[in-house]
């Protein structure tokens, strides 16, 4: 019985980290919507990226993916994985 109540929370703690926590950090960290904030860790993190790729930012890096989520969030299956593992962690108590 507490077994599955414990894998509830943890669900719902987890998805409350992918909608809420995740976007909130990235956008602290300067991933915005309208783009990386200047002077913030997200613009230090694309120009050492851009010097160690040449001068650009390769589509699929970790700079490119935190941008994205940062702009349009996490999508359905990353909401569903993070409340996957939220339970699993729960679940095992």
């Amino acid at each position: 019985m507490f077994d599955f109540l414990y894998t509830a929370v943890g669900a719902g703690i987890g998805l409350g980290v992918a909608v809420v926590g995740v976007p909130v950090v990235l956008g602290a960290a300067g991933f915005t919507a309208t783009g990386i904030a200047a002077g913030s860790i997200a613009a230090k993190m694309m120009s050492a990226a851009a010097i160690a790729n040449g001068g650009g930012v390769a589509a699929g890096g970790t700079v490119a993916v935190l941008q994205s989520i940062g702009a349009a969030g996490l999508s359905g299956a990353a909401q569903g994985a993070i409340a996957a593992a939220g339970a699993a962690v729960l679940g095992q108590a």
